[in-house]
């Protein structure tokens, strides 16, 4: 069934022509490919970060990746110079004027309804508000926040600039014409776009959860070390292994992700965070973003 807008809907009005510009919060690995993308696209795009050194640690990854690009024939060096012409970094919240902002920023609820609500007092009301996150229910998110209705996710996937998939979910209080302007949003940006419900790990996490739990309790149990369970598993087809996946998007992150959906199964011990995975993060050895993780990649990074 095609959902109809009513007349009255004014969040309808916004539509995918209308958004012009683009904010992007948090210039970690994710946030900046996000950015790089919607520049590259042609949009308008700030991105913001408290860290002005993130902040240009990011503008240098993604000068790093354009260049990557240019040598492979992908864009010209002129079309690098127009995304980074789209850019525009802040550490200043008041700048934060946009169509659609997409957070990216850690994965716990408080922060993201705090920001949101931030964003939602000096913005329109048809600004669209859209989470990347893993794992936390749009629904609860939307609840906190004015005018519910524009409140949706809008997950991509790491490396943002190069993986094709985005999931986008409707919490229950999402406008469906809302949830299709960001899956039309992505396409543009390149991505292939999924609609998603509203559950525990949408769909890639529940999924590729457990490729993290049970390496981790291959891992505790002692099977193999971490090198071999890696190293088993490509050999099977996987590009790559549980461990440098985990080093590669952030083992604090993907910690974080397996606490969240520990809790919206109600504890279900398939879900069990591993206590080694914890004692990583404790140590604060998050895997390539700080130079060790189950890996060592030598000198600490930023």
């Amino acid at each position: 069934m095609v959902h109809r807008p009513s007349s009255n809907n004014y969040l309808y009005l916004m539509g995918i022509s209308k958004i012009k510009t683009i904010g992007v919060i948090g210039a970690g690995t994710m946030g900046a490919g996000i950015a790089q993308l919607a520049a590259q696209a042609g949009y308008q795009t700030i991105l913001y970060d408290l860290s002005r050194a993130q902040l240009e640690k990011a503008l240098q990854g993604i000068s790093t990746n354009l260049d990557k690009a240019i040598d492979k024939g992908l864009i010209k060096a002129k079309d690098k110079d127009a995304a980074l012409q789209n850019l525009h970094l802040t550490g200043n919240l008041a700048e934060l004027k946009a169509d659609i902002f997409i957070e990216a920023i850690v994965e716990k609820l408080e922060p993201k309804v705090d920001l949101f609500k931030q964003l939602a007092a000096q913005n329109k009301p048809t600004c669209i508000l859209a989470s990347n996150t893993s794992s936390i229910p749009i629904t609860r998110l939307g609840a906190a926040v004015p005018n519910p209705k524009r409140v949706v996710g809008m997950h991509f996937f790491n490396p943002a600039h190069i993986m094709k998939l985005v999931e986008v979910i409707l919490g229950a209080a999402t406008d469906p014409d809302i949830a299709k302007t960001v899956y039309q949003l992505a396409e543009k940006l390149g991505k292939t776009a999924v609609y998603a419900k509203d559950a525990p790990g949408f769909i890639v996490n529940r999924v590729a959860r457990h490729y993290y739990v049970e390496g981790l309790k291959v891992l505790e149990e002692q099977v193999a070390d971490h090198e071999a369970i890696d190293a088993l598993l490509e050999s099977s087809g996987f590009k790559m292994g549980p461990f440098k996946l985990m080093d590669l998007i952030g083992v604090d992150t993907n910690y974080s992700v397996t606490n969240s959906m520990f809790e919206s199964f109600h504890q279900d011990a398939k879900f069990r965070p591993s206590r080694i995975q914890q004692q990583k993060v404790d140590a604060g050895h998050h895997g390539r973003k700080t130079g060790k993780g189950f890996y060592d990649y030598g000198e600490r990074k930023g």
